[in-house]
């Protein structure tokens, strides 16, 4: 009874002093306390709630049926907003807070929303190997569903909340992309809604034009309702090895080398300074060596960024063996290393133990609940993006970031581009070899300022044909975004299809500049 009172008198005086502070003071300034009481709780209900729909209905074989139903509820709406006159332009209607991108959209309040609740594995078909999903479904889904059956996507970005449809319409990447490329080069096909409201199914050979240029497309030629993904066998360990680089010249020579090499099923780097990263290749196994395996997924692991820099730190190479759905989803409860702003003690060992299985909050939510004055701050203090130049301009390219915004850690991961007719491939007719670099945190250059220190690198990345990540920030101008990307095929397609009063450009929808 004792305890009850006295647990029950701090609630009280936690409560006045919110009173006395007020949310807004409590939420901009200790919003650890706001996350830890009511997101962390409402993440968890979240993924419950998804997780188990997900698998009841994909159990009882009803999703397929279901998705007829739903596919031609969303042909309905398009065909009343064609009937009313089409005066505005259409998107989908999911709430802009329930994205994974930090980017606030405002066209939302003024394009006409079109209703599409579309989360579900539809089949896996191990024949063909390729599963059928719509485009709400996320990584965490896939991978949840795919691997205890044996079975995996080439490339499996690593965010759980990463959906289908994002990573079809913007872009997708992980450490096995110097061998697949991007997630589209892992599509086989799209079904779309068109803007009269016909349904259409494209591939490389079945309407091949809007097949390719549907990726980086962002919603502007038509409603994603199903995508054929390629799935491949899997094992269940990764056999990773760490590798700590000092020195600007041997990080980019050694993670190049890595790169190239097709033994690697994994490549990945994480630089914390200029001139000291941590390489880590790893190849998939169904054997492990029981002293050397490190189950990193675990609530109560280190934060995998922080246990990475282990090795920096002992300055000694490394060899463990990680549970593959681990592997993927390792950046997951750390959010890469974004929740050390968010929960500065979230890598205590008696933080992790006790509240460490309700992390991370969920990004949606975080997004929901900032205000216009959180917002505010990390658009003028805090950088997200994601570069991609080609890797022979790698050490140029950390160079201009570490001049430009001094953020750090910094994600390396090699992607292979093949050429192509969308809006990003090599300038070439050749495969090439690029590198995502993701920048993620408060910037320590005294000159940062958002639009100017951003535009700087963007046309750092435009000379050396390089490509930006829509999800984010986009501060070029209309004549600078086509110049680092192609927007012949898109442009055609947009005349073909009817898409310039129905949807608007790319441009218009994602730049800041344009945006409305």
């Amino acid at each position: 009874m004792d305890s009850l009172l006295y647990l029950g008198g701090l609630v009280v005086l936690f409560l006045v002093w919110i009173k006395v502070k007020g949310v807004e003071y409590v939420i901009v300034h200790q919003r650890w306390i706001f996350v830890c009481l009511f997101l962390l709780p409402l993440s968890v209900i979240f993924d419950v709630y998804y997780y188990v729909r997900a698998w009841i209905i994909f159990k009882m074989c009803s999703a397929p049926k279901l998705h007829d139903q739903r596919v031609r509820d969303i042909q309905r709406q398009v065909r009343e907003w064609r009937k009313d006159g089409g005066k505005k332009f259409m998107c989908t209607g999911r709430p802009g807070w329930l994205t994974v991108s930090l980017r606030v959209g405002k066209y939302k309040k003024t394009h006409k929303n079109i209703m599409i609740n579309m989360m579900d594995i539809l089949e896996v078909d191990t024949h063909r190997q390729v599963v059928r999903v719509e485009p709400l479904a996320n990584m965490g889904q896939l991978s949840a569903l795919l691997n205890p059956i044996g079975w995996t996507l080439p490339v499996l970005p690593e965010l759980d909340d990463l959906t289908v449809g994002g990573l079809v319409m913007g872009t997708g990447i992980e450490s096995s992309s110097h061998i697949y490329g991007l997630f589209q080069h892992i599509c086989v096909a799209f079904e779309l809604v068109l803007a009269d409201g016909s349904l259409i199914r494209c591939t490389k050979e079945e309407n091949p034009d809007l097949f390719h240029a549907v990726p980086w497309s962002c919603g502007t030629l038509g409603f994603l309702v199903a995508a054929e993904i390629k799935i491949v066998p899997a094992k269940s360990w990764v056999k990773l090895h760490y590798e700590p680089v000092q020195g600007l010249d041997n990080i980019c020579k050694r993670f190049t080398e890595a790169s190239q090499n097709k033994q690697n099923t994994f490549v990945e780097g994480i630089q914390y300074s200029l001139d000291s990263a941590v390489i880590m290749t790893g190849t998939m196994t169904d054997h492990a060596e029981p002293d050397k395996i490190n189950r990193i997924g675990l609530h109560f692991k280190p934060w995998f960024f922080k246990h990475v820099e282990g090795y920096l730190k002992r300055d000694s190479s490394g060899v463990e063996y990680v549970p593959l759905r681990h592997y993927y989803h390792r950046h997951t409860r750390s959010i890469f290393w974004e929740i050390q702003d968010i929960i500065p003690f979230g890598n205590n060992p008696v933080f992790r133990w006790l509240f460490g299985w309700m992390v991370p909050p969920k990004i949606s939510l975080l997004k929901l609940t900032q205000g216009e004055t959180i917002r505010q701050l990390y658009e003028q203090h805090h950088v997200v993006q994601d570069m991609l130049v080609p890797m022979k301009h790698l050490q140029d390219a950390i160079t201009c970031f570490h001049q430009e915004i001094n953020v750090y850690p910094l994600w390396l991961c090699p992607f292979t581009l093949p050429p192509g007719r969308g809006m990003v491939h090599p300038k070439g007719q050749e495969e090439e070899l690029y590198v995502d670099i993701g920048a993620y945190g408060e910037p320590k250059v005294k000159h940062f300022e958002a639009k100017a220190s951003t535009r700087q690198l963007e046309k750092f990345v435009r000379n050396v044909h390089g490509f930006q990540m829509l999800y984010a920030d986009v501060y070029m101008d209309h004549k600078e975004f086509w110049e680092m990307f192609d927007g012949q095929l898109y442009h055609r397609l947009r005349e073909e299809l009817g898409c310039k009063d129905a949807f608007p450009e790319v441009y218009g929808k994602i730049c800041k500049t344009a945006r409305h």
